[in-house]
């Protein structure tokens, strides 16, 4: 047990332990703090703020134009948003639920007794250091319609060859499986990290059971990882719903507007074209203060699932 060092005997002395020992914790904090402020809460509150206004670029003054919640009405009937939410959650959903079990396939594979076990732990995570950039325009190269190599190992079983990224399914699982190539390693080092708390006596004794693979895995290690698995689900949601540089890249003219017929342009594309092409600053931070919503709502879902599965278990 720690002793405490009682506090100096003169009144100066005095003073400055009770500032040490009173204020040194919140110095340490503060450096978070002030960069969630300056980087996160004012953004948050200045977007909600342009939010209300009409600023436009084509109109000097305009974000001075107090306009209330006119700019979330013209959004509940704008299509094209819904088309960009259509997407995300589509393109999401196919490229969340994959990944996530192959993830945990990996971990419960690499948490074995393996050979070079460490050198397969560190190149599961290669995919997920390599630049998001380089990995869109060589996933748009494999994705290609007449010299892709994706189309060409489908030729061979008789699959005629495939326009990914004009169609609208075929473009959703293209990202899907960028998606999924990317961020399966990063998921996978983390259910890891949670099955190291795991005892090896539960699989030693499954072996002795003659349990399979598949039988160790439904019977201990999903159990083993249910909190890890929500954590990695609200995780993965918020990153489906900011999803931007993988179809940005996807798409061979590098436009915002994913694609001809906008079939898989996502919401944080739908704010950049507002913003960046269009110069509807107020409409733009409209789509943004959306997205933030539909994000609360998307965690406040998984988080309530969550509760009732852990109570039902």
């Amino acid at each position: 047990m720690a002793v405490r060092t009682p506090p100096p005997p003169d009144r100066w002395s005095r003073l400055r332990y009770r500032l040490d020992v009173k204020a040194t914790p919140y110095l340490y904090i503060a450096p978070f703090f002030l960069i969630f402020f300056v980087f996160g809460l004012f953004p948050i509150l200045y977007t909600g703020w342009m939010a209300t206004t009409r600023w436009n670029q084509d109109m000097p003054g305009s974000d001075d134009v107090f306009v209330g919640l006119g700019n979330f009405v013209r959004l509940i009937h704008d299509d094209y948003f819904w088309n960009a939410v259509r997407n995300t959650a589509a393109i999401g959903l196919l490229g969340t639920a994959p990944q996530l079990l192959l993830a945990m396939w990996i971990a419960h594979l690499l948490h074995r007794r393996l050979r070079a076990r460490t050198l397969l732990r560190m190149g599961v995570l290669v995919p997920n250091v390599t630049s998001v950039a380089a990995v869109g325009l060589i996933f748009a190269q494999l994705f290609g319609r007449d010299l892709g190599l994706v189309n060409w190992v489908l030729s061979l079983v008789g699959v005629h060859k495939i326009d990914w990224q004009e169609g609208t399914w075929q473009s959703w699982l293209a990202l899907a499986a960028m998606i999924t190539w990317r961020w399966t390693g990063y998921n996978a080092l983390i259910y890891l990290a949670a099955l190291q708390a795991v005892p090896d006596d539960l699989y030693e004794a499954a072996d002795l059971d003659g349990a399979g693979e598949l039988q160790k895995f439904r019977h201990i290690t999903i159990p083993a990882l249910r909190p890890t698995i929500i954590f990695t689900v609200i995780m993965s949601t918020i990153g489906s719903i900011q999803l931007f540089t993988e179809p940005l890249m996807f798409n061979p003219g590098l436009s915002p507007t994913g694609g001809d017929s906008r079939q898989f342009q996502t919401l944080a594309m739908y704010v950049y074209e507002q913003f960046w092409s269009h110069g509807k600053y107020a409409y733009a931070a409209t789509v943004s203060w959306a997205m933030f919503m539909i994000i609360i709502v998307a965690v406040g879902v998984n988080y309530l699932l969550s509760r009732r599965i852990r109570s039902a278990t």
